[in-house]
């Protein structure tokens, strides 16, 4: 086992040998200036066009910094490292990168600790190289082994390490937080198709759940004050584009958990206030199945008749939706570390567990509650019907807030991420790649304004159902994006254009399914089926993915 060196005058003569075997492989000199982290000095780069390398070294107070770059340096110019490695000058000094060890043969070994921006323990998960254990003053440590001084291919090794950490770096920092994130960095892709495509139909069904939005809000509004439709739903829609616009991101982020936190008290509230009135759980129980048996047979509707095939077959198919929703997966994909995600899947269940139960509460207490039924797509106002007639005005009003809290907030969300789907992913990408940030944050607001527009003319007709309108788009995301993600986490042979292919086949097989209106049948299932087999067929007859995207497959794979 190596030792890791802390002498002073070995720590040198090692940093010396280090330098000069590293300068001599690179025989270029370029004046330029380093920055980044230990950086940000004049200096005399040494450069190999062969190993596409270059170098700088600066002693500091009690360290050594060494610094490396990919590519050929400009001179005079600004060049930003791929990574440091740093040794101590004297001691043992585990803050720094680099480690001098020797072996019981007097080899000279050049190590490293992991130590880079985002810590130990997520370089060591995604280093691809070899690791040795050393002696690191009395206690035995791994590092990420780069060579041995002296050997003919040191320096070959040093840029092959380099580039490694670059690529750790460029992983960390490109994490997906989006689903086009994702789809380009799953295959590498540079043409755009990937970010394009999904941003095309991520703009088509948020622009659905927007506009079912607004109705429930003009519903609100329509309930509490007895507006006209059209006047409730250009006030409810006027509102949430206001302070999108005026607040921005920041003001939809700031609003979202009160709002939510608001909301989940008040669907718990009100189905159980009602119970209380009607003489308490049991009794609000023997109500229900005396007069609405058919609550408790999942397989018998409402009318009494059964359930058909392909009506159970619709229902079941919501659950294969989860797997495509952007704004869904994107909570999962921007947690901070891998391990929070049992934690993160508990909180979410028991969240839906909850949520759920409440909202079948509200329906299955209000049938018995309410003295007139709510027909039609009154039905859907239950809630705000029996908050106002429930509880005295102060606490009403507070608990109708709650409701057009949670809805604003969830269309203002929807708007934004509309917008930025528009601005950044078509607009930047296809038309005006050099745009300034100024630009794109007008274009941003000419697109909130535009899509609400889109949103209100789809919302217009007072017959509109808020849960019809939120279905469609449920099932334009689940058959674009799902299949597409789930070949893409466990099909090792899928291609970018079968990715494609797939994307635009669910997509555009909801939109025709569902205007056709064919079988009945709910339009994510041919949907999500014909996207799987585009995906197989295309990709089986593309070439072979790439070597490095299969790698990360493989990698990633290992890594689970």
């Amino acid at each position: 086992m190596p030792t890791v060196i802390t002498d002073p005058a070995r720590l040198a003569s090692a940093q010396a040998l280090f330098t000069e075997t590293i300068r001599t492989a690179l025989p270029q000199r370029i004046i330029c200036t380093v920055s980044g982290v230990g950086g940000g000095f004049e200096t005399e780069a040494a450069y190999s066009p062969e190993l596409n390398l270059w170098y700088a070294v600066q002693r500091q107070d009690k360290k050594c910094w060494n610094g490396f770059g990919i590519g050929e340096p400009l001179g005079g110019k600004k060049v930003s490292i791929a990574a440091e490695i740093n040794f101590p000058a004297e001691g043992l000094n585990r803050a720094v990168s680099g480690v001098f060890a020797e072996d019981g043969k007097g080899g000279l070994w050049v190590l490293h600790r992991g130590k880079i921006r985002g810590g130990k323990e997520l370089f060591f998960r995604y280093f691809g190289g070899e690791t040795v254990a050393a002696d690191d003053g009395g206690r035995e440590d791994t590092f990420a082994l780069i060579g041995r001084l002296g050997d003919a291919d040191f320096a070959a090794k040093l840029a092959a390490f380099v580039s490694e950490v670059l690529r750790i770096y460029t992983e960390l920092a490109n994490n997906s937080l989006t689903l086009p994130d994702f789809f380009e960095n799953r295959f590498f892709a540079v043409s755009g198709a990937l970010r394009v495509v999904p941003a095309i139909f991520i703009l088509i069904f948020f622009i659905l759940y927007t506009s079912s939005g607004f109705v429930a809000a003009g519903r609100l509004f329509e309930t509490i004050f007895q507006l006209p439709y059209l006047t409730a739903l250009f006030a409810g829609a006027g509102v949430v584009v206001f302070y999108t616009l005026v607040g921005g991101f920041l003001a939809v982020s700031r609003t979202d958990f009160i709002q939510g936190v608001m909301m989940f008290f008040a669907i718990l509230v009100v189905p159980i206030g009602a119970a209380m009135m009607l003489g308490g759980f049991t009794a609000t129980a023997e109500m229900i199945a005396r007069d609405h048996a058919s609550f408790f047979a999942p397989l018998t509707k409402a009318d009494g008749s059964t359930l058909g095939f392909i009506e159970f077959i619709s229902l079941m198919a919501w659950g294969i939706g989860y797997f495509g929703q952007p704004h869904i997966l994107v909570r999962f994909m921007a947690i901070r570390h891998a391990e929070e995600l049992p934690q993160a899947t508990r909180i979410a269940m028991a969240w839906v567990i909850i949520s759920l139960a409440a909202a079948l509460m509200v329906g299955m207490v209000g049938a018995v509650y309410l003295q007139t039924p709510l027909e039609g797509t009154a039905a859907e106002t239950v809630f705000l019907v029996m908050a106002e007639e429930l509880f005295p005005p102060i606490a009403a009003g507070l608990i109708l807030a709650a409701v057009l809290a949670a809805i604003m907030s969830t269309a203002s969300a929807q708007l934004l991420v509309a917008a930025s789907a528009f601005a950044q992913d078509i607009y930047r990408r296809s038309f005006r790649p050099a745009a300034q940030q100024a630009e794109l944050v007008w274009v941003s607001r000419l697109s909130v304004l535009a899509i609400a527009a889109a949103a209100i003319y789809l919302g217009l007709s007072p017959d509109n159902f808020i849960l019809d309108m939120v279905a469609y788009a449920w099932a334009g995301f689940g058959a674009a994006f799902g299949p597409a993600l789930l070949m893409c986490l466990f099909w090792r042979r899928v291609t970018e254009r079968g990715v494609l292919a797939g994307i635009v086949t669910g997509g555009i097989t909801v939109l025709i399914w569902k205007q056709a209106a064919l079988l009945g049948l709910y339009e994510i299932v041919p949907g999500f089926l014909l996207a799987f087999l585009a995906i197989y067929t295309v990709s089986k007859m593309d070439a072979e993915p790439p070597a490095k995207v299969t790698e990360l497959f493989d990698r990633v794979n290992r890594s689970g």
